[in-house]
């Protein structure tokens, strides 16, 4: 990763996961929360196929990106969707509004990560080492280095 944006993305996905693992578990032990899944047993599911998902993102990986803002977008994308309608529907209430706010923010950093990733210039870099990647990629200044030492050779 190379920019505070892409750090923050990351961890923003991170904690979210977490959320979102916290909800279900409080959820299957019947403990009243202020969010709830929308389906306990697809939400497991979603949370056990983000984790290799944040890893390839993690590794700048465009694939593991699509597939993140796929799921997310997939799951919660739909439920967004519904709650919209039934907000315009019934009105707006706190618990519409609170579903919708963690609804969009299932969806806005899966879509954001996606496009960071995708935009990002130096996402093919992240396995070589610095020094590793400069002394390979820098032909052009080698030569250019070594015709310069070849004239200033100085007799004693």
């Amino acid at each position: 990763m190379t920019t505070l944006f892409s750090y923050l993305l990351t961890f923003l996905g991170v904690i979210y996961w977490f959320f979102r693992a916290l909800v279900t578990v409080l959820y299957q032990m019947e403990i009243d929360f202020f969010a709830v899944p929308l389906n306990d047993t697809i939400e497991v599911i979603v949370l056990f196929a983000t984790l290799p998902c944040l890893l390839l993102v993690i590794k700048r990986n465009l694939i593991g990106a699509a597939a993140y803002f796929g799921i997310y977008g997939s799951y919660f994308g739909t439920a967004l969707y519904e709650a919209f309608i039934q907000a315009q529907e019934g009105g707006y209430n706190v618990m519409n509004i609170s579903d919708i706010i963690f609804l969009v923010i299932g969806v806005v950093i899966p879509l954001l990560t996606f496009l960071d990733i995708l935009l990002n210039k130096h996402r093919g870099n992240f396995g070589a080492d610095r020094k590793t990647r400069w002394f390979y990629t820098n032909e052009k200044y080698d030569r250019e280095f070594d015709e310069r030492a070849d004239r200033n050779q100085y007799r004693l």
